[in-house]
């Protein structure tokens, strides 16, 4: 992948502080050619959406509610969310929860949850971490963690985050979601996305976290109904 990448860098370094930080301390391979292994998938040139902007804006939103307030801990201060989950098996499940995609196929999410298994023991990450992160992964299919499971919450919040975008930002996401379905017709992605909608919408709450809820459910669903609207006019 060109180094030229906007922001390659500092993906490329976040990722070698989250893999170090996830061995625990073990010794292991350089983590520098698996980081550049992700981030060429990302930067496939089929993906329009699904690319290394959404892997940055997944992990800034991941950061974003681990650093929220969680239950009161021993001391004076409430802990955060990332005291009370495996924060370093979200982090990864962020960067692998589409690493495989390809938007002609149904099992992007499982082929990026077992590339995930492959990976990381190979890279130094312990077993039990290895299958929190492909459990991760997996719940991206239908964005829908069990009551109590405050991990994927986290991760399903911040891969959703996107409907929550300004007017501006929400319209060139469902363009650039456009693109990536080039191949099916006006008629039949209109039918299909506007489905993917009613279903959105149907659901008691986009968002698990309480700070999600709060800040991006409101405004996530008018942009759901605006795009809803001009799908059908």
């Amino acid at each position: 992948m060109p180094t030229s990448e906007p922001n390659h860098q500092d993906l490329a370094d976040r990722w070698y502080a989250l893999l170090t930080a996830a061995r625990d301390g073990a010794d292991g391979p350089d983590p520098a050619p698996y980081g550049e292994n992700l981030l060429a998938r990302w930067a496939e040139p089929h993906r329009r959406y699904h690319s290394t902007a959404h892997l940055r804006a997944v992990l800034d939103r991941t950061d974003e509610l681990l650093a929220q307030p969680g239950e009161p801990g021993t001391g004076e201060h409430p802990r955060t969310v990332a005291g009370a989950v495996d924060a370093s098996a979200v982090r990864l499940a962020a960067w692998f929860h589409d690493a495989v995609y390809r938007p002609d196929r149904s099992e992007n999410e499982e082929r990026s949850a077992r590339l995930a298994e492959r990976a990381l023991p190979e890279a130094g990450v312990g077993q039990a971490r290895t299958a929190e992160v492909a459990r991760l992964v997996r719940l991206t299919v239908t964005h829908d963690p069990a009551p109590g499971d405050l991990a994927g919450a986290v991760l399903c919040d911040a891969d959703l985050a996107v409907l929550a975008g300004s007017p501006e930002a929400y319209a060139h996401y469902a363009a650039e979601v456009r693109q990536e379905y080039a191949f099916v017709p006006d008629d039949a992605f209109r039918a299909g996305r506007a489905d993917v909608l009613r279903q959105l919408l149907a659901l008691p709450s986009l968002f698990r976290t309480p700070y999600a809820r709060d800040r991006w459910e409101s405004r996530a669903r008018h942009n759901l109904r605006t795009e809803l609207e001009l799908l059908g006019a």
